[in-house]
């Protein structure tokens, strides 16, 4: 084999074996179950505790460890508008790690490999040519799991800058929820009374959130449309689509 040949699948196998580091040290760590300690060693470090929040939800985010306990927490330890800063920074920050990590080590081989793959071909262009409508319907469609998305757009043409806008714009309502959710919570609890504005803005976002999911369906739907029925200008005769 070719020393170019070799540092062609290095990237993709460097890619693979930290993703295999990852989950193995999650699993191995119990780091889920931990989660509850985190969160009472957060509370413990006061002022700190914002400072030091954000980097770890990030480190979360890159291990692709479920974020919502995390961001329940954040509403609990630093309340609604704070809380939702660091979350919505901390995951937008992890999710940029996953997806240079994603282009740096695999994107180029995967291109080369699946080249001529059509399918592959449809969707490369349609991130490329697409690429805010595509990272925003995904965003908003909770069939699409975040953490896979994270690595899964670096593989794709999307540019880099239209990733991380849309996705900060498209995570923030549900960050609002369940932070805003938790800040309500945990404050009915403390005081024993319901706070009536944190649950307008919970049944406020829901509502909102409700119908831009609904919108990105319908989107996504017509997205699927145009790509199943526009003939390929190379292969018109042939009926293949791009």
């Amino acid at each position: 084999m070719s020393s170019n040949s070799v540092r062609k699948w290095l990237k993709p196998v460097l890619f693979l074996v930290f993703l295999a580091a990852v989950v193995f040290s999650v699993r191995a760590f119990g780091v889920g179950e931990r989660l509850g300690e985190l969160r009472d060693w957060i509370r413990g470090l006061g002022a700190w505790g914002p400072v030091v929040f954000v980097p770890l939800y990030a480190l979360g985010v890159l291990a692709a460890l479920p974020g919502s306990a995390l961001t329940i927490a954040a509403g609990a330890l630093f309340g609604s508008v704070l809380g939702v800063v660091l979350v919505i920074n901390g995951a937008t920050i992890g999710a940029s790690l996953c997806f240079l990590i994603s282009r740096y080590f695999a994107r180029e081989s995967i291109a080369a490999w699946l080249g001529k793959n059509e399918k592959f071909q449809r969707l490369d262009q349609l991130t490329e040519k697409h690429g805010a409508m595509i990272v925003a319907i995904t965003r908003l469609v909770p069939v699409f799991p975040f953490n896979l998305l994270n690595y899964g757009f670096g593989l794709t043409r999307v540019p880099f800058w239209t990733y991380v806008g849309w996705s900060w714009l498209c995570m923030l309502p549900g960050t609002i929820l369940y932070v805003v959710g938790a800040d309500a919570f945990t404050r009915g609890i403390a005081e024993g009374e319901i706070p009536w504005g944190l649950i307008a803005i919970v049944a406020g976002v829901a509502a909102l959130l409700t119908v831009l999911v609904r919108q990105a369906r319908k989107k996504l739907h017509e997205s699927e449309m145009k790509s199943e029925d526009v003939p390929s200008k190379e292969d018109s005769g042939t009926g293949l689509t791009i």
